[in-house]
């Protein structure tokens, strides 16, 4: 009877094969210009989830991760973010996003920013105590 109160032990972190979560991409099956994206339109604010944001041309970088509870706002404030825009006269730059629940979120950005190593930084990244979690990186390239 006892045994009924014991405490759940939290499930082990996921370490199979990579999971492909479902990269969003426009009508055409290509990926969204972050500058030209209408976050409205794409019905993101309110939405939760991870982003990425990259450059195309001759020498392609991943630009940014990132993770929120409104993706709208969180990828409008990127596109506005002037460390993030310089990036745009680099062969321009896109974005995809993914519908990955809250409470994975933590450990889908520490894996993305280990495997992609983005040119800018978020330091949100640094306070996240969830392990990585294997995720399938967006092939980058444009559209």
């Amino acid at each position: 009877m006892l045994g009924r109160f014991k405490k759940k032990k939290p499930a082990p972190a996921y370490d199979g094969p990579a999971l492909d979560p479902g990269w969003a991409r426009n009508r055409h099956g290509k990926f969204h210009r972050l500058m030209m994206l209408d976050t409205e339109a794409e019905q993101l604010n309110g939405r939760t989830g991870v982003f990425v944001i990259w450059h195309s041309g001759v020498k392609p970088e991943w630009v940014y991760v990132g993770a929120s509870d409104n993706l709208g706002h969180a990828i409008d404030r990127a596109a506005e973010d002037d460390d993030i825009a310089s990036y745009e006269v680099n062969g321009g730059l896109f974005v995809t996003w993914s519908p990955i629940l809250k409470a994975r979120q933590g450990g889908v950005l520490k894996y993305l920013e280990k495997a992609m190593k983005p040119v800018i930084e978020n330091p949100e990244i640094k306070k996240i105590k969830d392990g990585p979690i294997n995720v399938k990186v967006p092939k980058r390239r444009s559209g």
